[in-house]
């Protein structure tokens, strides 16, 4: 979809990808809004990156087809999505996560996914192994019930 190809229609990227036309629309109008792809009309019309791969980010097609990158709502920078926030020990680990996660997308590049897989280095095969493992049938467990009602300040 870049470079001097022309453009693609949205049927051949549709076959090339395996996603359904109208998916395909929905995702590219999102797209050409936040000015990451261009459009040409007519018999050879299609679809382009307006930019190169180098230059576009996978955080920045995240946060634009997402609306963000925060992992939950009180990593946003708005202080009245969570009215626990001030209190929250869970917070700082939240923010964290979501740091990481932003950086790690950010230095993604187009480029680099369509170069094709890029190495593991050797916690992030472990990581990746232990997620194929869980995604095997959940195993049924005993919901235990505390014997009474706990208060907030007994969780923490």
């Amino acid at each position: 979809m870049h470079g001097e190809d022309s453009p693609m229609t949205t049927t051949a990227l549709s076959q090339h990808t395996g996603v359904t036309v109208q998916f395909i629309e929905q995702i590219l109008k999102t797209l050409k809004r936040g000015g990451l792809t261009r459009s040409s009309r007519g018999a050879s019309g299609g679809h382009m990156l307006a930019r190169t791969p180098e230059e576009i980010t996978l955080g920045e097609i995240v946060r634009l087809m997402e609306g963000g990158i925060q992992l939950t709502v009180c990593c946003s920078g708005d202080a009245n999505a969570c009215a626990r926030r001030a209190s929250c020990l869970t917070r700082s680990a939240w923010v964290r996560a979501s740091q990481a996660l932003e950086r790690s997308l950010e230095e993604t590049t187009l480029a680099t996914l369509m170069e094709g897989d890029q190495p593991l280095a050797p916690h992030d095969e472990a990581v990746c192994r232990t997620a194929d493992d869980e995604a095997s049938p959940p195993r049924r467990t005993a919901v235990r019930r505390p014997a009474r009602p706990v208060s907030p300040a007994e969780l923490y």
